[in-house]
């Protein structure tokens, strides 16, 4: 086979399943809605998706993105669930069925169980009107009928790249009306890159007695011993309410012996550094790395609450690059 018709016939097969997801955007309708509303409307049960074939490995790919977006869901496998897996179905649950024919013989147990069971809802995705699934469905979403990519319309292509598509839809439109935010996202994505991505400065700071904080009436004698024991090349200065005044780094004390002669009588307000740098709590610390590397240091502040002069924590640079975070 030629190069160009290898290249053409791939693109062909793009092409297809670029109409398919087109026809799936003007299907978008009242009934997407319906299927929202029904999984917001789960409060005490689960979301269990099943299908067969190729829709059971897209039902896979639904429930883990559910899942980790807010809406705790499971894959039961259709062959199983005649073998008591139903089971796993209870009451207020709700069961997502995923047949591009909607006549599959390994759904009919699942559709029949779910139908004796008025407190469980069926939701069918299907693409087709007449069918089982369809008909017995308490929401049906009709997935537009589509042409598979491929010679003579067999192989699923084109409907399981809807069927992708449609999950990925409706799990980010659960997330954003359920406020699922990206710290939310964090706390169930503890490894990986997008863990790092997302790790903050109240992920890393240093807090409690390992915090060098001073008071602004301090001589620069004492000053010198907590910043020797401290060991984070700097000290946050307080006024007498607790309230963050300046910041004096190691650097600045080495300027000021150079400069005074009787340097350690100096109070620590007459020398330091005021409005000192600081970012909130929940700042991702790949842009707390950001403001360091522009303002030419190495530790910010960190507050919550919007309370900028109440000091609760540093972080430093060093411990945003020994998370790897750049």
């Amino acid at each position: 086979m030629k190069k160009e018709k290898i290249k053409k016939l791939s693109r062909d097969v793009i092409q297809f399943e670029i109409n398919a997801l087109k026809s799936l955007k003007k299907n978008i309708n009242d009934s997407f809605i319906k299927v929202i509303k029904t999984i917001l409307e789960c409060k005490n049960g689960k979301v269990i998706i099943s299908g067969v074939g190729k829709s059971g490995i897209i039902s896979r790919k639904w429930a883990a993105t559910l899942s980790s977006t807010g809406t705790p869901s499971f894959f039961l496998d259709p062959t199983n669930a005649s073998h008591g897996d139903l089971g796993q179905i209870t009451s207020n649950d709700i069961v997502i069925l995923i047949s591009n024919s909607g006549e599959s013989n390994e759904l009919k147990n699942i559709i029949q169980y779910t139908s004796r069971n008025s407190s469980i809802k069926l939701i069918g995705i299907t693409s087709k009107k007449d069918s089982i699934l369809f008909k017995n469905s308490d929401v049906s979403f009709l997935m537009p009928s589509i042409k598979e990519a491929g010679l003579e319309n067999i192989v699923p292509t084109s409907s399981t790249t809807s069927q992708l598509a449609l999950g990925d839809a409706i799990a980010i439109a659960c997330m954003k009306y359920k406020n699922f935010n990206k710290f939310d996202f964090k706390k169930i994505h503890p490894s990986g890159s997008l863990s790092l991505k997302l790790k903050t400065v109240g992920d890393l700071m240093i807090t409690g007695k390992r915090m060098p904080i001073v008071r602004e009436n301090m001589t620069l004698k004492h000053a010198l011993k907590i910043i020797s024991n401290k060991k984070l090349g700097l000290l946050v200065v307080s006024n007498d309410s607790g309230n963050t005044t300046g910041i004096i780094t190691d650097g600045d004390l080495k300027r000021i012996a150079q400069k005074f002669d009787k340097f350690e009588k100096l109070k620590l307000k007459k020398i330091m550094k005021k409005n000192p740098v600081s970012v909130d709590i929940d700042t991702l610390a790949a842009s707390a790395l950001s403001i360091m590397n522009s303002r030419k240091i190495t530790s910010l502040c960190v507050y919550k609450n919007k309370k900028k002069t109440r000091t609760i924590g540093i972080v430093h640079m060093h411990d945003i690059l020994k998370s790897n975070i750049n």
